[in-house]
């Protein structure tokens, strides 16, 4: 069906009665991704740019309402946060007390909104790690069950997208409650389930004519083939794991500087480390009591000490390191969830602060592959 671009208010009226809206936001002259209380505060009408180790956001200078692509978050963060308490312990002379901390329940539902199909395609990993494996996170499944997604289709991709060629968009196919795919004027919505329809109650719509279809079909076609990446995503496991010993790799290394920015910006790395938090108040030798808390963190393959076992590290190199991460995301992901864990969304390659293109150390693998 179809909304008038003037009509999109009422759409995101009717979600923030209902429910905390998450959407693009600027932030620093970077699109982040924040509580959405007004549509004004998207970034409407502005264009960034992408490249190696590169971003940068031009002027307000386009008509579309969705102009912009992703920036360095994805919605992973509301999911599965940077930082999440666990357990908290209080220990006395008497008794040790540990309680488990776990979403009330009364929370108010969230909804993603502005939801790029690469991102989509990254919640639906997300969902194997979580809640498909021997133990359900059971934090994770309430705030996922409890999420309303609006998602946009992309009709102009950026330099480092190829998501066509992992076969994750850029068309956006299900798990979604509505679509939006920007005309010329209007949007063409699709709905993915009772609460979409719901939500458009009341909303002026009319049926899409063939106009309307052809032009959504050619925005997608239009997308496809502005892509300037592409890897083959079929070969992938094969060509990371006859190429485990490869040269290329203590190549990349002299040139990766350990960051972890891939990790941290990756819609799919789910990797956490624990530690305990114990306030200084709790340490005072006025008081017999200790207490604290339990807390989830993520961390990255990237750290020297993430490998760091009894008896020493098993990954201490960084030409291991970087090794590890892509041969998880493009081989052991397979084995692990039947799906590669990248969705092309070229996050880590913009993010990268000496530009590591992973699609190129692909290519050089591929023209210069060792003997299996």
């Amino acid at each position: 069906m179809i909304v008038g671009k003037a009509d999109l208010g009422r759409i995101f009226e009717r979600l923030k009665a209902a429910f905390r809206v998450i959407g693009p936001v600027l932030e620093d002259d970077v699109i982040v991704l924040g509580d959405l209380d007004d549509l004004a505060r998207m970034p409407s009408g502005r264009r960034d740019r992408h490249g190696p180790g590169t971003y940068r956001l031009g002027d307000a200078m386009d008509s579309e309402i969705f102009s912009f692509s992703i920036g360095p978050d994805s919605f992973k963060r509301f999911l599965h946060p940077p930082v999440r308490e666990e357990y908290t312990f209080r220990k006395s002379k008497k008794r040790l007390q540990i309680q488990v901390v776990s979403p009330s329940g009364h929370e108010t539902p969230t909804a993603f909104f502005g939801m790029r199909a690469c991102d989509l395609a990254a919640l639906k990993l997300l969902d194997k790690v979580f809640l498909e494996g021997p133990v359900k996170d059971g934090h994770y499944e309430r705030l996922r069950r409890n999420a309303f997604i609006v998602a946009v289709q992309c009709v102009r991709p950026e330099n480092n997208c190829f998501c066509s060629s992992m076969h994750t968009g850029p068309d956006v196919r299900d798990g979604y409650d509505l679509t939006l795919t920007e005309l010329d004027g209007s949007f063409f919505v699709e709905i993915g389930s009772a609460r979409g329809r719901e939500i458009l109650d009341g909303v002026p719509t009319k049926p899409a004519g063939p106009t309307e279809e052809a032009e959504k079909a050619a925005n997608l076609d239009r997308c496809r083939e502005l892509m300037k990446k592409s890897v083959n995503a079929r070969a992938l496991p094969r060509l990371i794991e006859n190429n485990l010993d490869h040269p290329r790799w203590a190549e990349i290394a002299a040139r990766c500087l350990g960051c972890g920015n891939c990790t941290q910006v990756c819609p799919t790395c789910f990797c956490t480390t624990g530690y305990d938090h114990v306030p200084l108040s709790c340490l005072s030798r006025k008081t017999a009591e200790r207490c604290g808390s339990r807390r989830r963190a993520w961390d990255s393959c990237f750290s020297v000490n993430f490998a760091r076992v009894h008896g020493g590290n098993f990954r201490p190199s960084r030409r291991a390191r970087f090794r590890h991460w892509m041969a998880h995301k493009l081989a052991y992901w397979i084995h692990q969830f039947g799906a590669s864990g990248c969705v092309g969304c070229g996050r880590c390659i913009t993010w990268c602060p000496v530009g590591i293109d992973l699609t190129q150390e692909l290519e050089a693998l591929s023209a210069t592959r060792t003997a299996p």
